[in-house]
């Protein structure tokens, strides 16, 4: 399998293959075919064994703890791998810009997270913080954590964005009405908000683009 894999890729493996392949080095003696099988049967899909918690995995007999920390390791590595590639992709220009920047920051991500990009006269990132962690549906800000955060950033310009778990990626009369009050808040500091973008299942959704919210 691993020379196949070598040859190929993993355009030639069904899921529960490609699981079998990554179980190898979990579990490198005995026939691992049959917990990859019941691995699928149980989660569902290859993704939704590594959404998985541990404690859920550990619950499938022939999971112990190395082979749940193992899986879950996994979607982590790659939003770090995902986060990295965007490194270098410093000046933002546009909201589309801001999306492909921003979306590995929601990789693999279990509940609503909102985050903000702080951005110089040039446009080029400062920083980009996580404001605040929700549940599946929602997620709670406090306007004075965007303030506080974009003063201490020095920003001239800031990009919000948050992702839907359970949706599609559009705003909210809640989003829209947040956002709207944010605008003169930061405007009086000399700040200004330049979007603000939903996420949801690697698409981004700009108010501005889509006219929840004016460019003014």
């Amino acid at each position: 399998m691993k020379r196949r894999f070598a040859e190929y890729g993993e355009r030639v493996f069904d899921d529960h293959q490609l699981l079998e392949l990554l179980l190898f080095y979990a579990v490198p003696q005995g026939d691992v075919n049959p917990l990859a099988h019941e691995l699928i049967k149980q989660f569902g899909s290859l993704s939704g064994v590594l959404d998985a918690s541990p404690e859920e995995l550990r619950k499938v007999k022939g999971v112990g703890e190395h082979t749940a920390s193992f899986l879950t390791m996994l979607p982590q590595i790659m939003r770090r791998y995902e986060l990295s590639r965007t490194k270098g992709a410093a000046v933002i220009t546009s909201s589309n810009d801001a999306g492909e920047y921003l979306l590995p920051y929601f990789f693999g991500a279990k509940k609503e997270m909102l985050y903000m990009l702080s951005l110089d006269s040039a446009g080029r990132v400062l920083a980009c913080d996580l404001l605040a962690e929700g549940g599946l549906d929602q997620v709670m800000l406090d306007p004075r954590t965007v303030v506080e955060v974009a003063m201490k950033r020095r920003a001239i310009s800031v990009i919000l964005a948050h992702n839907h778990v359970t949706g599609l990626a559009l705003p909210s009369d809640i989003d829209i009405s947040l956002t709207k009050s944010l605008r003169p808040l930061l405007r009086s500091l000399n700040i200004r908000l330049v979007d603000h973008l939903v996420i949801a299942d690697k698409v981004f959704t700009s108010m501005v683009r889509t006219g929840a919210i004016s460019m003014t």
